[in-house]
């Protein structure tokens, strides 16, 4: 039973990905892309709050899911940003760079130093990281600073640090309140946080936006309920197991998504890239299992 859930969550995210992307080579404004599968993912939840104990979720549970969906909010909004520029195939291997970012976050707020073994992790990553690219596109002495240069990138790892801020709120809501209960609420609070910051960025875009997106409806309903199953699906991987030995299942995704960006959206250099995801792999693995 878990090691479907862990796969539903895997199929899950990658499907929700590509969705994202296809919806980016629309034109559609990355805000107008969060702010409708939220508006998705609230319908999806507002019935199953009958399923919902009230009586039992702890009072802590409301500050923890509330901080939670915001910091969430704002990484899938610069997960949209990224998959806008940058390659389905980059961007799923990137996602390795969440075990690197939680040993930072333990080392400045909990004080807790790696050990050899953990920073010999970071550097297979980091090596995995040059292989994404082949050599002829720059200098073998500079292709990790194009990668970490580019705008896409970027993107990524400011979604996968908000992301990796927000598994700590999420875990302890997941404690407090159970995983039906954070899914829902997680997705009810995203919505009114991404229709404001839509009206306030992106408002003007509106007539044009709604009127591409009507031709898409069944496609944004799809992306909703991939992301509603991954949100699930982890909630419940988070209630089974420690957050880092989540994060390295989770890390199967990448392989997947290198495939479906070869496939889908026709993109090169598939075999260096499967090639990277498998040194990151076991860069993660050194990391996690310190």
């Amino acid at each position: 039973m878990e090691l479907l859930i862990v796969l539903g969550r895997v199929f899950a995210s990658a499907a929700a990905n590509v969705f994202q992307k296809k919806f980016t080579h629309l034109g559609l404004h990355s805000l107008f892309i969060v702010m409708l599968s939220y508006l998705v993912l609230a319908v999806l939840s507002l019935p199953l709050l009958a399923w919902v104990e009230h009586d039992a979720i702890q009072n802590q549970f409301w500050i923890n899911i509330l901080l939670a969906a915001f910091l969430d909010m704002a990484g899938t909004l610069f997960l949209v940003l990224s998959l806008s520029k940058t390659d389905l195939s980059v961007f799923g291997p990137l996602n390795a760079y969440k075990v690197v970012f939680s040993m930072l976050l333990a080392l400045i707020f909990l004080g807790e130093v790696p050990s050899l073994q953990g920073f010999s992790g970071v550097i297979i990553i980091l090596l995995g990281s040059f292989l994404l690219f082949p050599p002829a596109t720059t200098t073998q002495s500079n292709r990790l600073w194009q990668l970490f240069k580019q705008r896409g990138v970027q993107y990524r790892f400011l979604s996968i640090l908000l992301f990796s801020i927000g598994t700590l709120p999420l875990k302890t809501a997941v404690v407090s309140g159970g995983a039906l209960a954070t899914t829902l609420y997680w997705c009810l609070f995203g919505l009114p946080l991404s229709i404001g910051l839509y009206y306030q960025f992106g408002g003007k875009r509106w007539r044009m936006d709604w009127q591409s997106a009507q031709k898409h409806q069944t496609h944004f309903i799809w992306l909703g309920a991939c992301i509603f199953l991954m949100q699930y699906t982890t909630m419940l991987v988070f209630s089974q197991l420690l957050v880092a030995y989540s994060l390295a299942l989770f890390q199967l995704s990448m392989v997947l998504q290198v495939f479906l960006g070869y496939r889908i959206f026709h993109e090169k250099h598939i075999l260096r890239r499967m090639a990277a995801c498998g040194v990151m792999i076991a860069g993660c693995l050194l990391v996690l299992t310190t």
